[in-house]
């Protein structure tokens, strides 16, 4: 069965099937799901919505979007509807507001079926960190779904809606896409607003669609691009313009690590052949400084962690201790409340990121990370003079068993070794599914210039094509 928006949207156009009834299909699937790929699940405003969709498709009035069945990451703000954010601290927190993409999508008569699992505050990479439990990979339920938009892979990847909303850190669109089989496009920063999503790390933090082909990326995309008044960090530049033969760029030492799981080696490697037997120019490329993207995101992001999460102290947000009458002091409402809400991870960020803001470490920690993003910036400028895009594994193994890496929290940090670049210079970036590893998926990762977004998604799907085709 063809579940791709296009198709689905054709079914509901011609009346072969209504949006109640899709609906209904979706949250049966979701309710059966043992993945544990939702946090909450809104059957109410997900009928009431289908019922405009109805409404609308017999106007004569149908959009792209209209009556499809979509996933919501639990840090996107969904008014009336409860927002973890995957924490034990935002519980109870129902927002008075949409996100932007949020109100993008409810103007086209999307169906939000529920709001996905995550790890805590978007930290992780792989939805282990969530206060309401692990998600599933549907490939193979003793195996993580990737982090830490988890749960929105994981329900695309299983059939749980037809598209989803995640979120991208460091690679938290792209990694649980390649490890869960599906699509994951993360926009240039800015091209699409944050407005309304719980920030992480608000010079990195993008959000993006996950679906099951390149072709619903860029339907979703279209719908949730745009400036947006509302965040000071939305921008409205031209687009790149595509061009008919682009050049791609390889980093070999990257497709040669020995740290490359052998199976992600080999399916890359194939993938860049049929790319190279299409017609279009391979060619070596170098970025010196990006070996140090790693160290520099875990510098940068921490610091961003510890201020956002400031807020979480249960007093201005949050679950409070002062409910339960075990602390009535100030100082000892936050330390209580923010000690028992707040989960392991999201505390070693918070401490991570005081210290290295701390009087006598910012110089030498945050200012020398600023100004290796530079270096790091100014080689993909480079770069992009000789190429259009540039190939890599979305990530150097393929999912991972359960637990573990959990104890090991630079092994799984080094899960977004491939991916954290993008995000620290601010461009689009798309995995796309290219083959099998010991029978679980294996994401390419393609990333253009900024704002060559449409131009990204465009060669994305020819390649997608050239894969699937062998």
């Amino acid at each position: 069965m063809n579940n791709s928006i296009t198709a689905i949207s054709t079914k509901l156009k011609s009346k072969e099937i209504s949006a109640v009834e899709l609906t209904k299909e979706y949250l049966e699937r979701a309710k059966r799901s043992d993945l544990n790929a939702y946090i909450t699940i809104d059957e109410s405003g997900a009928l009431d919505s289908a019922k405009k969709a109805d409404e609308m498709i017999s106007a004569g009035n149908i959009q792209p979007l209209t009556g499809i069945p979509f996933g919501i990451k639990d840090a996107i703000s969904t008014k009336g509807l409860r927002t973890t954010a995957g924490s034990k601290i935002l519980e109870d927190y129902i927002p008075p507001y949409d996100a932007t993409v949020i109100d993008k999508l409810r103007s086209q008569c999307a169906v939000m079926i529920g709001k996905n699992n995550m790890d805590e505050f978007a930290m992780g990479s792989s939805t282990e960190n969530s206060a309401y439990g692990s998600t599933l990979n549907p490939h193979d339920k003793t195996k993580v779904p990737g982090g830490s938009s988890g749960g929105s892979a994981a329900s695309v990847a299983d059939d749980l809606c037809v598209a989803s909303l995640g979120s991208d850190t460091g690679g938290s669109i792209r990694q649980p896409a390649a490890f869960c089989g599906i699509v994951g496009f993360k926009p240039t920063y800015g091209r699409v607003s944050r407005y309304g999503l719980i920030a992480m790390a608000s010079s990195l933090d993008q959000i993006g669609p996950m679906t099951k082909n390149v072709a619903d990326a860029k339907i979703v995309y279209n719908a949730i691009a745009g400036h947006d008044k509302k965040d000071v960090t939305s921008t409205n530049r031209e687009l790149v313009s595509k061009t008919d033969k682009p050049k791609i760029g390889v980093v070999r030492r990257h497709i040669d690590n020995e740290n490359l799981e052998p199976g992600v080696k080999e399916a890359v490697k194939n993938s860049i052949e049929k790319i190279s037997q299409a017609g279009y120019e391979v060619i070596d490329i170098s970025l010196p400084n990006i070996e140090h993207a790693l160290a520099v995101y875990y510098i940068i992001m921490p610091i961003e962690v510890s201020s956002n999460l400031a807020r979480f102290d249960g007093i201005k947000y949050g679950l409070s201790s002062i409910k339960d009458g075990s602390v009535t002091d100030l100082l000892g409402v936050y330390l209580d409340s923010r000690s028992h809400y707040l989960g392991s991870e999201a505390k070693r960020r918070i401490i991570l990121g005081a210290y290295a803001s701390s009087a006598g470490f910012i110089d030498k920690y945050y200012k020398k990370a600023q100004a290796t993003r530079r270096l790091i910036i100014e080689d993909f400028v480079n770069a992009f003079e000789k190429v259009d895009f540039i190939i890599d594994p979305t990530t150097p193994t393929t999912a991972f068993k359960l637990g573990e890496k959990s104890a090991d929290p630079m092994q799984m940090y080094l899960s977004d070794i491939y991916t954290v670049p993008a995000n620290i210079a601010g461009l689009p970036s798309i995995s796309i599914p290219c083959g099998t590893s010991n029978n679980m998926p294996v994401g390419l990762q393609i990333t253009g210039n900024v704002n060559s977004d449409e131009a990204v998604l465009d060669f994305a799907g020819r390649v997608e094509e050239m894969v699937a085709s062998t």
